[in-house]
């Protein structure tokens, strides 16, 4: 299933900006505030694959440009910071900037920071964006996962970012990709296929959010051309995967079921009643059937995340 609007807060899913999703209470840096443990959790769940991530990007950097003592890199819709802190750990002498609107989250990152001994290193910076781009700075890395849907100009998001790049520096960014699989095609309620229509509502409910923002703009999502329209040049793409096998522990299932009463709220109007009543089934906790005990649960998701570098000279 894909991801829903309100993920990538918090990188995996990323926010940081005023335009939220078409729903007038996602402008509102509380909303995101009160989903702050979610958030938290959900990124924290994917820590293997953003893990794998940052390995890869210290590699497109640059081992000398990595660990030059003057290297920055800038989290663009950081939300708790969890992948803030693996880019101050894997990069032992960058300055690290996780940028985000919501206060309550930044204070996350400033736990995190302290926590792991990363204070020094990795700091905050309040954004309200598009009008505090530039507050952003240069950067030698740029990272932003989940965001630049969340503007109506997609393209002129990636030209701001770009710009923000030092000479030779990276943007990377990770923007939706491949569904999400939680459940077997057939899973005994209703019809068979139930994720794959999931899928196509979520995707209706999506295109509706894009038309809603300001200054909509349809564009052919086609990233690595995106970005060399930004004026970089692309440096590749990869994929990571979030492989958890059933049988699932409690936390996973929990953030299953979020997903899945995520789609109930955001999506719902599309479904049919049969699909709607399945949905129901999964979401009910006193059931054996509900995804807080189906014995035929896991959670497989991928992430595509495409870099481009800037010119050097």
């Amino acid at each position: 299933m894909q991801d829903t609007h309100e993920q990538g807060h918090g990188n995996g899913h990323g926010h940081g900006h005023g335009h939220g999703h078409g729903h007038p209470e996602h402008t509102d840096p509380a909303f995101w505030e009160a989903m702050a443990d979610r958030l938290e959790t959900e990124a924290e769940l994917r820590t293997p694959l953003y893990g794998q991530a940052v390995d890869w990007l210290h590699s497109v950097l640059g081992e000398d440009r990595a660990s030059a003592p003057s290297a920055r890199i800038v989290d663009v819709g950081s939300g708790p910071g969890v992948v803030a802190s693996l880019f101050a750990e894997r990069f032992p002498r960058a300055e690290v900037v996780a940028a985000d609107q919501a206060s309550g989250l930044l204070e996350r990152v400033d736990a995190r920071a302290a926590r792991l001994g990363l204070e020094h290193r990795l700091s905050t910076l309040a954004v309200d964006l598009p009008d505090d781009f530039g507050k952003l700075g240069t950067a030698d890395l740029i990272w932003s996962s989940n965001a630049v849907h969340h503007f109506g100009d997609q393209q002129q998001a990636l030209d701001t970012l770009a710009a923000h790049l030092a000479p030779g520096g990276v943007l990377a960014v990770a923007e939706r990709g491949l569904p999400e699989r939680f459940l077997p095609r057939d899973i005994g309620i209703g019809r068979p296929g139930l994720q794959a229509r999931l899928d196509a509502a979520l995707e209706e409910s999506f295109g509706r959010m894009r038309e809603g923002l300001p200054g909509s703009v349809r564009t052919v999502e086609d990233w690595p051309a995106m970005l060399a329209r930004a004026g970089l040049v692309p440096s590749g793409s990869r994929t990571f995967l979030l492989d958890l096998p059933a049988p699932l522990g409690p936390v996973e299932r929990g953030y299953i079921r979020d997903q899945f009463a995520r789609v109930r709220e955001q999506a719902g109007d599309v479904l049919d009643a049969d699909d709607t009543a399945a949905l129901d089934v999964l979401l009910d906790d006193a059931s054996e059937e509900g995804i807080r005990w189906r014995p035929d649960a896991f959670l497989l998701s991928a992430t595509t995340v495409h870099t481009a570098r800037a010119y050097a000279g």
